[in-house]
C-alpha cells in the first residue's frame, strides 16, 4: 500500500489509542493492522502488542474490529459500545459505554432501533438479542434531526464485575457503594455517580483496571426500600430477563389469534374438568377429571395447556422462552417465561373458555397402579377454577359435586400406590409472604399443606411418568427430570453424623428413600428427629434436567419427566414437542398470513443436542430458585427490621467454626450468631458432628437445638439477620456472653449505619417497617 504524505512524519514505535484513531481517520486508503504497523515502523514484538491494542480498542467500540474507519460525531463514534439505561413500552435507550466521568457534557442518550432480517420460511427474526437494563451492545450510530439512533450489530457478553448497591456519602461528600449482597462485606469508592443520589439503588462496574479506581454508576434503579424493590434487586443481581422484546410481543399477539381448529383435536368440552390452583394463581397450566371405570378403578384425564401449539420452535417467543428457562415467582410479581397474552390469557385454562390442551388419558386400577395411558391434542372447556382451600372445604363439609368427589376417590387409589412406592417424605415447611395493596408486608406465614395439594400433586406425577414412558416406548428424545441418589461422600458424612446419636447407617446396603423414611419414623424424640431430618436433607443431590435417564430417587421412580407446566417451564414444552412428533399430533399448519413458524414438534437443533439445552434450563432453574429465596429473605428481614431487640425462639440450622446459623421457628429468616458472642471461652469445631464445643465447660451447640436469641440486626437489602444470646451470664456454666445489649442504650435509629473505619458499610435498616 502507498502511504499518504500525511503519514511520512509519524512517530515510530507502538502508537497510542489516539494516534491509531488519527491515522485511521486521515488515511486515504482502508487502514488495517498491517497498514498501521507499517506506518509506525513496528517490528517483532511490537506487532504483537499492536494486535492486542487493536483488539482492546475494538472491544471498547473505538474501532469496528475490521478495516473500516470511523469519525467521531459530537463525541459519539460511528461504531461504539452502548449500555442500556432505560427500557419502556416503546423505546430502549442507551448511552456510550466508554463515556468518561470527567467529560464536560452529559452522555447522549441513543434510541436503539430494532433491526429485522428475514429468517427461515420468510419469518421475521431479530438480529439483536433481547436487551435488559445494563446490557452492552455494539452498535452503529447516527445523528438525526430528532436525536441519536443506534443500530445494534451484536450483543456483547455480560461483564461479571457488575455490582448492585446503594449510594452513600461520607462526611466529605465522597460517594461509596454499599453492596446488597450479604456475601460482600465492604463498601467500594465511587469514581462516577452518573447522576445518582444518596440512598438510591444502582448498578455499577469498575471504573478502571485497578481496584483503587473504584466504580462508576451505570444504571439508577431507584429507592431500594420502596415496595417491589426487593424482587428488582434479585432480578438485576442474577441477570433475569424481565422485559420482552417487541418482536416477541408482536409474535405472541399473532399467535394468540390462531384459530383453535377442531380438526385433529379430541373434543373434551363435555367433561367437567376442574383446575385446582392457589387462590392468587395468575396462570393455569393443568386441570383434572376422573370417573369410575366400573371395575374398581378410574379413568382420568390430566389436561395441560397446549403451549406448543402457540409457541413454535425457532420463533421469537421460543428464543425468549429458551433464554428465560422458566417463570420466576416473587411475592410482588411474576417474571413469566411467556408474554402475558399467552401465559395469563390464551394458553391459560380459564373456566368457561374453549382452550387448546394436551390431554393425558390415564387408566388407574383398584390398587392405584397406572395401567395405561394415551396422549391427544384436545379442546377443553374448564368447568371451574377452584382454590385449594375451597376444594378441600367442600370435601370436608360433604358439599362437593360428584366430579370433585370422584377426583378424591381416584386420588385415594394413587395415594395407595404412592405409599407402596414409599418416596422420600421430609417435612419441609414453605414460607409465604403476603403483601398489602401498597406492596408492604402484611404477613409472613407457613403454607398449610392440604389433601387438595396432594390430589393435584399425585395426578401430575402420574401424568409426568406417563409422558416419560410414552416417549420411551417410541424411542423418542426425552428431557428427563433427574434426581440421583446421594453420593458416597455425602453418605459417609451422614453416617459419621448419625454415629454421634449412636445410630448406624450401613453403606453396603442399597440406599433407597424407604431407608430414610424408616429411620425417621423410628425416632420418637422430636428434637432428635428434626436434627436427623435436616441431615438427611443435606445428603440429597440437586435435581436437574437431562436426556439420559438416571431415575428420580426422591420420588422412587425409574422414569420421570416434567410435562404438566409448559406455561412456566421450558422443559415441559420440549416434552410436549417430543410427544407431538412421536405420536403424530401435529396440527394443520397455520396460514402464511399468521406469520408464525409452521411446525410445533421438536426442532432439529434440540433433537440433536438435548444435553446442551437441558444444561441451560437446569442453570436457569437454579438461578430462579436462588433469586426467589433471596427475595423472601429480604422481605422477612424488612418485616423484622422493626423488631430489632426482640427475643425469638430459634432453631440452629447450621454450624461453622465462626458461628451458628439459626432460623426463627414458625417464621423463617436465617441469621448468624457469631462465635464471639457465645462466651469468653474458646469453642472448638467438630465437623463430623456439626457442633461447637466449649473447651472449658464442654457446652455444645448442634444443629436442631432450640435457643432463645435476641435479634441484633436486620438488613432488608441483603436479607441478612444477626442474632445474639439473650443472657449476659449463663447460670449453669458461668459463661459470660459477649455482645449482649440488654442493658445497653438503644442503637441509633436511622436508614443507614456507617461501616468500618468511618466508611459507609453494609446498610442496616432498623427501627421501622416498610
Amino acid at each position: 500500500m502507498v502511504r499518504s504524505k500525511l503519514h511520512t512524519s509519524l512517530p515510530q514505535g507502538l502508537p497510542t489509542r489516539q494516534q491509531v484513531l488519527d491515522f485511521i481517520a486521515s488515511s486515504e486508503e482502508p487502514a488495517g493492522k498491517r497498514e498501521i504497523a507499517r506506518a509506525f515502523g513496528l517490528k517483532g514484538t511490537e506487532k504483537i502488542a499492536l494486535k492486542a491494542l487493536l483488539k482492546d480498542m475494538a472491544e471498547e467500540g473505538l474501532i469496528d474490529g475490521n478495516r473500516t474507519a470511523f469519525h467521531r460525531l459530537g463525541g459519539v463514534p460511528r461504531v461504539t459500545v452502548l449500555r442500556v439505561v432505560e427500557i419502556d413500552d416503546d423505546d430502549v435507550l442507551a448511552i456510550p459505554d466508554s463515556w468518561q466521568p470527567d467529560d464536560a457534557t452529559p452522555p447522549p442518550r441513543l434510541r436503539i432501533v430494532e433491526v429485522r432480517a428475514k429468517g427461515p420460511r420468510g419469518a421475521g427474526r431479530d438480529k439483536q438479542a433481547a436487551l435488559k437494563l445494563g446490557d452492552r451492545v455494539l452498535a452503529r450510530t447516527e445523528e438525526t434531526g430528532s436525536g441519536w439512533l443506534a443500530h445494534p450489530m451484536k450483543k456483547l457478553p455480560a461483564t461479571n464485575d457488575q455490582v448492585l448497591g446503594v449510594i452513600e456519602l461520607d462526611g466529605s461528600g465522597k460517594g461509596w457503594l454499599a453492596p446488597v449482597d450479604k456475601r460482600v462485606r465492604h463498601s467500594v469508592p465511587i469514581a462516577d455517580l452518573g447522576g445518582a443520589e444518596e440512598g438510591q439503588l444502582v448498578l455499577a462496574e469498575p471504573a478502571g483496571r485497578s481496584p483503587r479506581a473504584g466504580v462508576k454508576v451505570t444504571v439508577v434503579l431507584g429507592d431500594p426500600l420502596a415496595p417491589r424493590s426487593f424482587s428488582l434487586i434479585a432480578i438485576h443481581k442474577h441477570g433475569i430477563p424481565f422485559v420482552f422484546p417487541h418482536a416477541t410481543i408482536e409474535e405472541a399477539e399473532r399467535a394468540a389469534r390462531l384459530p383453535l381448529s377442531e380438526d385433529m383435536r379430541e373434543d373434551l368440552t363435555h367433561l367437567p374438568i376442574v383446575a385446582i390452583d392457589p387462590v392468587d394463581a395468575r396462570d393455569h397450566d393443568d386441570a383434572i377429571w376422573a370417573e369410575p371405570d366400573g371395575s374398581g378403578g378410574y379413568r382420568a384425564v390430566v389436561a395441560i395447556a397446549d403451549v406448543s401449539f402457540y409457541v413454535r420452535p425457532g420463533g421469537a417467543i421460543d428464543r425468549e422462552a429458551r433464554k428465560r428457562g422458566n417463570s420466576v415467582y416473587f411475592p410482588d410479581r411474576v417474571v413469566p417465561m411467556l408474554p402475558e397474552v399467552l401465559s395469563a390469557d390464551v394458553c391459560s385454562l380459564k373456566a368457561g373458555e374453549p382452550r387448546a390442551a394436551m390431554a393425558c388419558h390415564l387408566a388407574i386400577d383398584a390398587s392405584g397402579r397406572v395401567t395405561g395411558w394415551r396422549f391427544t391434542r384436545a379442546r377443553v372447556r374448564i368447568s371451574e377454577v377452584i382454590a385449594y382451600e375451597k376444594a378441600q372445604a367442600r370435601i370436608d363439609e360433604d358439599t362437593a359435586e360428584p366430579h370433585l368427589v370422584h377426583l378424591w376417590e381416584a386420588w385415594r387409589l394413587l395415594e395407595k400406590a404412592r405409599h407402596a412406592r414409599d418416596p422420600l417424605e421430609l417435612e419441609l415447611p414453605e414460607r409465604r409472604v403476603v403483601l398489602d395493596q401498597q406492596g408492604r408486608i402484611a404477613e409472613v406465614a407457613i403454607r398449610e399443606r392440604l389433601d387438595a395439594h396432594r390430589v393435584v400433586e399425585d395426578f401430575m406425577i402420574a401424568a409426568n411418568v406417563a409422558a416419560a414412558k410414552a416417549l420411551e416406548a417410541k424411542v423418542a428424545p426425552v428431557v428427563y427430570r433427574i434426581h440421583e441418589p446421594p453420593s458416597r461422600e455425602k453418605l459417609v458424612a451422614l453416617k459419621d453424623y448419625l454415629s454421634t446419636f449412636d445410630r448406624k447407617l450401613a453403606l453396603g446396603q442399597v440406599i433407597t428413600p424407604s431407608l430414610f423414611n424408616r429411620m425417621l419414623k423410628d425416632i420418637a424424640d422430636e428434637t432428635e428427629k428434626a436434627l436427623i431430618m435436616e441431615a438427611v436433607l443435606r445428603s440429597q443431590t440437586q435435581a436437574y434436567y437431562g436426556p439420559r435417564n438416571a431415575g428420580h430417587f426422591g420420588l422412587a421412580l425409574g422414569s420421570y419427566a416434567h410435562f404438566t407446566s409448559p406455561i412456566r417451564r421450558y422443559s415441559d414444552l420440549l416434552v410436549h414437542r417430543a410427544l407431538v412428533d412421536a405420536y403424530d399430533l401435529e396440527q394443520p399448519r397455520p396460514p402464511a398470513s399468521a406469520d408464525v413458524p409452521a411446525l410445533s414438534g421438536l426442532a432439529d437443533r434440540d433433537r440433536s443436542d438435548l444435553a446442551r439445552v437441558s444444561d441451560a434450563i437446569s442453570a436457569a432453574e437454579r438461578r430462579a430458585m436462588e433469586a426467589e429465596r433471596e427475595t423472601i429473605d429480604r422481605y422477612v428481614a424488612a418485616w423484622l427490621s422493626g423488631r430489632v431487640g426482640e427475643v425469638f425462639d430459634t432453631r440452629i440450622t447450621g454450624v461453622q467454626k465462626f458461628g451458628l446459623f439459626a432460623t426463627i421457628i414458625g417464621l423463617g429468616g436465617d441469621g448468624l450468631v457469631p462465635v464471639s458472642t457465645l462466651g469468653i471461652e474458646r469453642f472448638g469445631y467438630d465437623e463430623k458432628a456439626q457442633r461447637l464445643i466449649g473447651e472449658e465447660t464442654g457446652e455444645e451447640f448442634t444443629i436442631g437445638m432450640i435457643l432463645k436469641l435476641r435479634l441484633a440486626e436486620a438488613n432488608p437489602l441483603t436479607g441478612a439477620l444477626k442474632f445474639e444470646p439473650v443472657n449476659l451470664l449463663d447460670g449453669a456454666s458461668g459463661i459470660e456472653r459477649r455482645g449482649d445489649r440488654r442493658d445497653a442504650p438503644p442503637r441509633k435509629s436511622g436508614k443507614y449505619q456507617a461501616g468500618k473505619r468511618g466508611r459507609p458499610g453494609n446498610i442496616r435498616h432498623q427501627g421501622r417497617r416498610r
